[in-house]
């Protein structure tokens, strides 16, 4: 990683995700540290693969409990999609990026590894999305992924 950093740090004002385990919550959980407002579109109910999406996240419910709705109005309400991945694109993570390009969204897939801070870090400033919206695998398709997305995301914030 790039300590001399020539590309100053954007925070977005806002981040938002589905509030699904992995890299949704990563998401979430970075904005809560770091004091940025955070949000989103979940299913009705709150669903989440491990239950109930916890009420820390200040979420609003779709009408519908099916997971692709809130994917797209996450992408529709942003400014850009951030993807972050371990692997191959696929299910509700490659839904995402097919649905960005749709309704002609900004869109960064970024490998979950420290060489690619400076990456994420210049398509941020690049960008400079005031809301960013957070998406990626859920943790039962890529264990422990929430972790990693999360230190991750602050580093690539860090001032």
């Amino acid at each position: 990683m790039n300590q001399d950093r020539s590309t100053p740090t954007f925070v977005p004002q806002r981040i938002v995700s589905g509030g699904q385990t992995g890299v949704d919550r990563a998401g979430l959980e970075a904005a809560l540290a770091l004091g940025i407002e955070h949000g989103g579109w979940c299913p009705k109910g709150r669903l989440s693969e491990d239950g109930s999406i916890p009420s820390r996240y200040e979420l609003q419910e779709m009408d519908s409990p099916e997971y692709p709705p809130r994917t797209e109005q996450n992408v529709v309400d942003s400014d850009a999609t951030l993807i972050l991945y371990e692997g191959k694109l696929k299910g509700g993570t490659l839904l995402t990026q097919r649905l960005a390009k749709r309704h002609n969204r900004d869109c960064l897939c970024v490998k979950i590894d420290p060489k690619n801070l400076d990456r994420l870090r210049e398509w941020l400033a690049q960008t400079r999305p005031s809301v960013l919206n957070v998406a990626g695998p859920r943790d039962s398709s890529q264990p422990k992924i929430e972790a990693r997305a999360l230190e991750f995301l602050l580093q690539a914030f860090a001032t």
